[in-house]
């Protein structure tokens, strides 16, 4: 997976954290919201996509749950959206794309 690949600098303290995030939001959170428009997501499945994210965000602070940061502060910092907006955000960019296809197209 690419967080493996790219543990290396995303948790290097000596790399600055907005560029960790930029970083993160153009390589890591594609690869793991892949095909998320086509998942039938429940609200487990949100949560622990969720809580993932969480523990990768907190892993490039160099903070730990004991630290007892907010959630919305290591987002913040990082500069990244809730991943669960964006997959609701993917869902809804691809039910347009299939509105709009004509009705008697094997994808509708």
């Amino acid at each position: 997976m690419k967080w493996r690949k790219a543990s290396g600098v995303l948790c290097d303290a000596k790399v600055p954290i907005k560029l960790k995030g930029k970083f993160y939001r153009t390589a890591v959170r594609p690869a793991i919201l892949y095909g998320t428009e086509c998942w039938a997501v429940k609200s487990q499945h949100e949560n622990k996509v969720g809580v993932a994210e969480m523990r990768m965000l907190r892993w490039m602070c160099g903070k730990t749950r004991q630290d007892k940061i907010r959630n919305e502060a290591i987002r913040e910092r990082v500069g990244v959206a809730p991943i669960v907006e964006k997959m609701v955000e993917n869902r809804l960019r691809w039910f347009g794309h299939v509105e709009r296809r004509p009705v008697d197209s094997v994808v509708r």
